[in-house]
């Protein structure tokens, strides 16, 4: 798989901008969005192989009180000891495939950082979705590096702070990717709301690396 091939610069620090790279103006936070990250041909090998080989399941997740099946497909994957805990479920990941591991590395040199595991979530259509959340467990630590790599349909991505006030909402097109680092996750939190009119799946890669929790 031909991912990047040395195109694009990586980016250092607090996400130093270079050609293509967009930063999204929320306070106190480090978003920063590339996107044609991938070109079409490389997305569109990616998403079929990733439709393909990857362990589709239904995850179980607590939502108001109750254990309920969660509105897309996942998997889980990464190192052996990337052990993630979720909305009361804990996640033991799956081996790295080529691809996914291939493409680690490329993610990792862009957004300036490391990743142990990726979670996947395949949305089957718009009416797939992700609720108002953050990516604030403790395994990720205080300030998480979090790159969310999009394939296939595009679908519109909400920001809103946790302090209050009116979401912000980008499109999040094939091949586009998404660096949310710094205080992101500890002062926002975000969604992927219903989109009827979408027909076709979407696949969200989200980077990330799970640390030891110090007891």
């Amino acid at each position: 798989m031909r991912i990047l091939a040395g195109r694009r610069a990586a980016l250092s620090g607090r996400a130093r901008l270079t050609t293509g790279w967009h930063r999204i103006a929320l306070p106190g936070a480090d978003v920063t969005f590339a996107p044609a990250w991938l070109d079409s041909e490389e997305a569109d090998a990616l998403l079929a192989r990733l439709l393909d080989e990857l362990p589709w399941e239904v995850h179980r997740i607590r939502m108001f009180g109750r254990v309920v099946d969660s509105p897309r497909l996942s998997a889980w994957i990464g190192d052996e000891d990337a052990t993630y805990r979720y909305s009361g479920t804990r996640f033991v990941p799956h081996p790295w495939t080529p691809a996914l591991a291939t493409l680690r590395e490329h993610v990792a040199e862009a957004c300036g950082g490391r990743f142990n595991s990726v979670l996947a979530n395949l949305y089957r259509d718009g009416g797939d979705r992700m609720g108002w959340h953050s990516d604030d467990e403790p395994e990720l630590g205080p300030e998480p590096l979090i790159a969310s790599l999009s394939l296939g349909a595009v679908r519109t991505f909400r920001f809103r702070a946790k302090a209050g006030g009116e979401p912000v909402a980008i499109d999040l097109p094939h091949g586009s990717l998404l660096r949310m680092a710094g205080g992101t996750q500890r002062l926002y939190k975000h969604e992927l709301p219903v989109r009827k009119r979408v027909t076709g799946p979407r696949i969200n890669l989200t980077f990330r690396h799970i640390g030891e929790l110090r007891r």
